[in-house]
């Protein structure tokens, strides 16, 4: 029994809560069962373990014993609550629609009280201030302060424009000019801020007693300085009288409309803060009016008047003159206005939340001001970095449809990267307004929040890494197509030409595994980074794998064929090929097949397992040989001349000279048949470029034949009439030797249908 209770003590005194010093010191360690509790010996807690506890407990009586435990279980009883039940959604929405309807009840409700409580600050200010007389004298050293101040900063800038900053000519101009001149004049504006701050806070220190700095200093640093911050910022991006030099896509009346607005949004969110500040001091709690509530719902019914009338003007800059924008950047551009009245409304309905919540203290230093701020600005941002990648992308290199699809995809890549990094640095921003410490969630790793932060963070980052590698491969694939002169022309030339480089062809393959590949390994990280535990996955994928190997013996058999024929470079990209009869150009491969485009348009799809042999007629170089028929009594040296004068002609000239390997030449008579001689001449050219060089040549030579007076020999049907025949009239005869040229043609025309084609020519 006394072990049972030793162990039940122990784990009360150790486990639940512990024990403290004063608790220790209470409990009765005599040796005698019947002690009283005057004589009970102190302990040290520190000695409080299982063997202590169970001597203690040895040399206590029963009723000791039962109150010791009564005791420790009344207080583990008073000190543990019960859990307080999880809210459901119901509830939850129930709360948060409460936390938001509150705030707005209750400023309706103090609506009336507004205008006496402010004549209540104005008079508390104004008694603070020796009356009248006070408030004017105040009045006017802040008037004082403002002009000292920006006769200052007028006499600084003034000195820097005229001696260290000349301005820019009008007219056309390039962006990096307009980018220079526009960041020097903002330095300028900047710089004669600070110089305005120090001007005033040091004249402002000398003048202006602690009393009178509570008022003036939130005066001109809400609605004097942070307005001008903002008109420097719009300035540089709009330059609203300058055209020339404007960094975003829109006309002038927009520029100016937006740049006038943006200064005044920023005035009414520095008044919302200044009169909250104002009343406080004089005496009005913010929460007595809610005047605080009512300006800053202000604020953002200005964003919303804003982005609906120059809504036009907003979704021209965020098209911006890109001609190569996608259907996605154009729906964006369109869209840019009604996301814009949703993220006022959206932040409205937060801050009225979390007053409704009670925690005002987030709000006090305008952490929902920036959250809509850089929300607002992000897809400006995106359209800058649109344009920044149109301008310092380098120029596309070769011409053609291949070289502007890699040029454009180029483009696309950078733009994605760019949006990925401006998304993640204004989610910090917005955190950090928050004083949320995104960093401490990679450490603690604690919590569901933690857990979707992470695999957030482990997304993007495979992300960047796939377009990265996505662009790195098609850049190579892009070079390598252009160098080999690849271009819209092409399409138009015979097959059987020269194909695509080996890297080119490999390229394709190895941008899909590459992408395959970051795929499962950042996928399984971010699983993993949920809290799922991967190693069931990774053993489930092997035992697919291995029951795929043995299910699917034929596939692994075209895929390791299909790696050894790249290996052995047996074939290329564009390249014209024979398979077992089968004959086209290699239009497409892929993991286990390859895919034939035949001279008159089929497509053939050939798995790589099912190769025998292969035959490559495009492959360094080809030889063409050209058949002329000529009348029995042409002199064929004439005939050899004639072909290695035009042979030496094409070999100069620019059109044909890179694409000879061989000069065109004459081979002397071929054959001898009922017509005429067969005379053949031949030349030796790069693959693809013999069609062309083939057309010339026949044009040259039918001119050369011409120019010497040889005639290409025709087909001529000779009618012999037996003698008795002879004293026929004139138009039998003719009857006659008609009807035997149209049997000759009829024969000729048989045989000619019986030829199959055996190729592209």
């Amino acid at each position: 029994m006394r072990q049972i209770v030793s162990s039940i003590l122990l784990t009360l005194l150790l486990s639940v809560g512990g024990i403290t010093a004063a608790e220790a010191q209470g409990l009765p360690t005599t040796t005698a069962s019947s002690a009283p509790a005057e004589d009970v010996v102190d302990i040290n807690p520190s000695e409080m373990t299982s063997e202590a506890i169970n001597a203690m407990v040895a040399r206590m009586s029963d009723d000791q014993v039962r109150s010791v435990l009564l005791d420790r279980l009344d207080a583990v009883a008073a000190d543990g609550t019960a859990p307080e039940a999880p809210k459901t959604l119901v509830e939850r929405v129930a709360a948060l629609w409460t936390a938001f309807s509150q705030p707005l009840l209750d400023a309706v409700r103090k609506l009336p009280a507004v205008i006496p409580a402010q004549i209540e600050a104005f008079g508390n200010f104004s008694a603070a201030h020796g009356g009248f007389g006070g408030v004017l004298s105040l009045f006017g050293v802040t008037a004082l302060l403002l002009v000292v101040g920006l006769g200052v900063e007028y006499a600084v800038r003034t000195w820097l424009i005229k001696v260290r900053n000349p301005q820019v000519a009008e007219g056309d101009t390039t962006l990096r000019e307009a980018l220079t001149f526009l960041f020097k004049r903002f330095l300028r504006e900047i710089f004669g801020l600070v110089i305005f701050y120090v001007t005033v806070r040091a004249l402002g220190r000398t003048i202006l007693d602690p009393h009178q700095a509570t008022f003036v200093a939130p005066f001109i640093g809400y609605m004097i300085w942070m307005p001008r911050i903002a008109a420097a910022f719009s300035r540089f991006l709009m330059a609203p009288k300058r055209p020339d030099l404007r960094l975003v896509n829109v006309n002038d009346r927009w520029a100016s409309f937006i740049h006038r607005h943006i200064i005044g949004i920023v005035v009414l969110g520095g008044a919302t803060i200044f009169v909250v500040q104002f009343n406080v001091i004089n005496g009005v709690p913010a929460g007595e009016t809610r005047i605080g509530f009512w300006i800053d719902s202000m604020v953002y019914l200005y964003i919303a008047y804003v982005a609906w009338t120059a809504r036009e003007g907003f979704a021209d800059m965020m098209r911006g003159d890109d001609p190569d924008r996608t259907e996605f950047d154009e729906a964006m551009a369109r869209a840019y206005p009604y996301f814009a009245l949703i993220v006022a409304g959206g932040t409205w309905v937060l801050v009225s939340i979390i007053i409704g919540l009670g925690k005002v203290q987030l709000l006090l230093n305008g952490a929902h001001y920036t959250t809509m701020f850089w929300l607002l600005i992000a897809p400006v941002i995106d359209t800058g970095i649109r344009g920044l990648v149109r301008h310092l992308v380098p120029p596309m290199q070769g011409e053609g449809a291949v070289a502007q699809e890699a040029y454009v995809a180029t483009k696309r890549s950078y733009v994605r990267i760019g949006r990925v990094i401006a998304v993640g640095a204004v989610l910090a921003l917005i955190a950090r307004a928050w004083n949320v410490a995104l960093f401490d969630l990679f450490q603690d790793r604690a919590g569901i929040g933690d857990n979707l932060f992470s695999f957030a963070m482990t997304v993007i980052v495979g992300y960047v890494v796939y377009e990265g590698v996505s662009l790195y491969i098609n850049r190579r694939l892009a070079a390598e197509m252009t160098a080999l002169g690849m271009s819209q022309e092409d399409a138009d030339n015979e097959m059987g030409g020269g194909g695509a480089s080996r890297l080119s062809t490999v390229l394709p393959l190895l941008l899909v595994t590459a992408q395959g590949v970051i795929i499962v390994i950042f996928g399984l990280l971010s699983i993993g980074n949920l809290g799922i535990d991967i190693t069931p996955l990774l053993a489930g994928a092997g035992i697919a794998g291995l029951a795929i190997g043995f299910g699917a013996q034929k596939l692994v058999t075209d895929v390791v064929s299909g790696v050894f024929f790249l290996v052995d470079d047996a074939f290329r990209v564009g390249e014209y090929v024979e398979i077992d009869g089968t004959m086209g150009a290699v239009e497409k491969i892929s993991i286990r097949s390859m895919q034939l485009r035949h001279h008159l348009g089929p497509v053939h799809t050939i798995p790589y397992g099912e190769i025998p042999k292969l035959t490559n007629y495009s492959r360094d170089w080809v030889i063409m040989k050209l058949k002329f028929t000529v009348p029995f009594d042409t002199d064929p040296n004439k005939v050899k001349k004639i072909f290695k004068k035009i042979g030496q002609e094409m070999l100069v000239e620019e059109l044909y000279k890179d694409d000879f390997l061989q000069p065109f030449k004459s081979q002397g008579v071929f054959d001898i048949d009922d017509v005429g001689m067969i005379i053949r001449g031949k030349f030796m050219a790069k693959p693809g470029k013999q069609f062309m060089i083939r057309k010339e040549i026949y044009n040259r030579v039918k001119a050369a034949f011409a120019e010497n007076g040889i005639d290409f020999a025709r087909r001529e049907v000779r009618v012999a009439l037996p003698e008795a025949a002879k004293d026929l009239p004139e138009a039998d005869k003719a009857a006659l030797t008609a009807a035997a040229a149209a049997a000759a043609q009829q024969q000729q025309e048989g045989e000619g249908a019986a030829a199959p084609s055996k190729g592209p020519d």
